[in-house]
């Protein structure tokens, strides 16, 4: 079932002077409802803009935004809830921490919604949970946490309004692997939990590999490909000539395969590869055949 579709979506920067820009061009596409979809493109392909389309802050000049199938600007008044139903997390969201402690940071989108104080506080310790974050840091100033962990309560944030889409802008940019791993595992477990619609902008192939189940494919401010990750990289020469890559595992594989040595196609994790090198290995314990 479809939760987001765009259709014939066009935006333009700078109407009618000279720094006109069209950021998107006849946007025509679907997000299936409960997904993880990825959304990949060069920077100034067009998809901050497009992500922004999503839950209101930006209008488009052409096309519409659908909702459960309704036009999400049918009613400006319903532009409030809809902002409550699609969460969007930016880049580096732990800039915008302003709260005096970390409770009231993720409280302060559920206090915004009416909602009691049980369930604010049931709201937060569950995307505190989501996010990984130690009861014990609910107390603290945001600003006494490291970098990490201020993303994890910024990601929280949004979580705790139970948004029925959550819409991450590189959510994991600057992060070790370790944090890497946190974030996304929150984020797919909050999928799980909620059974979520989560879109995710990421310039990792391998973040998106390894956690979407499609891929959104953006080039010129237009919709270049969509599809599942077997399909979106399995086309590896024509995302090189749009300025994009594939994992780098899969890249490997592909070294491996022009020498001969063959393990199959779809592999995008390191495990994945371990497993598909294992036959080579004699008994399997790692001393080559």
């Amino acid at each position: 079932m479809t939760k987001i579709e765009l259709k014939g979506v066009s935006y333009l920067y700078g109407g009618k002077t000279p720094f006109e820009k069209k950021a998107l061009n006849n946007i025509n596409a679907c997000i299936e409802a409960g997904s993880i979809t990825g959304l990949i493109g060069h920077t100034g392909s067009g998809k901050s803009t497009l992500v922004q389309l999503l839950n209101g802050l930006l209008r488009p000049m052409e096309g519409q935004v659908l909702l459960d199938g309704r036009d999400i600007w049918e009613k400006r008044a319903r532009m409030r809830d809809l902002r409550f139903k699609v969460g969007l997390v930016f880049q580096y969201p732990e800039y915008q921490l302003f709260e005096e402690t970390v409770e009231k940071d993720i409280a302060f989108g559920p206090k915004n919604m009416g909602l009691s104080d049980e369930e604010i506080r049931h709201r937060v310790a569950d995307a505190a949970k989501f996010c990984g974050l130690d009861q014990r840091l609910l107390k603290k100033s945001p600003f006494e946490l490291s970098g990490g962990q201020k993303r994890r309560v910024a990601i929280a944030g949004v979580m705790a309004m139970t948004p029925e889409v959550l819409i991450l802008d590189e959510p994991a940019a600057g992060l070790d692997p370790q944090g890497r791993s946190d974030i996304f595992g929150g984020i797919c477990e909050y999928r799980r939990k909620t059974g979520a619609t989560v879109i995710i902008v990421s310039h990792s192939m391998e973040d998106i590999a390894r956690y979407c189940d499609r891929v959104l494919v953006m080039s010129k401010g237009q919709v270049w490909a969509e599809g599942s990750c077997d399909e979106i990289f399995n086309r590896a020469d024509e995302l090189e000539a749009i300025g994009l890559d594939i994992p780098q595992i899969a890249r490997f594989v592909r070294m491996l395969k022009a020498e001969g040595v063959d393990l199959g196609d779809n592999l995008y994790t390191v495990g994945e590869v371990y497993r598909a090198l294992i036959p080579y290995f004699k008994g399997g314990d790692g001393g080559a055949s």
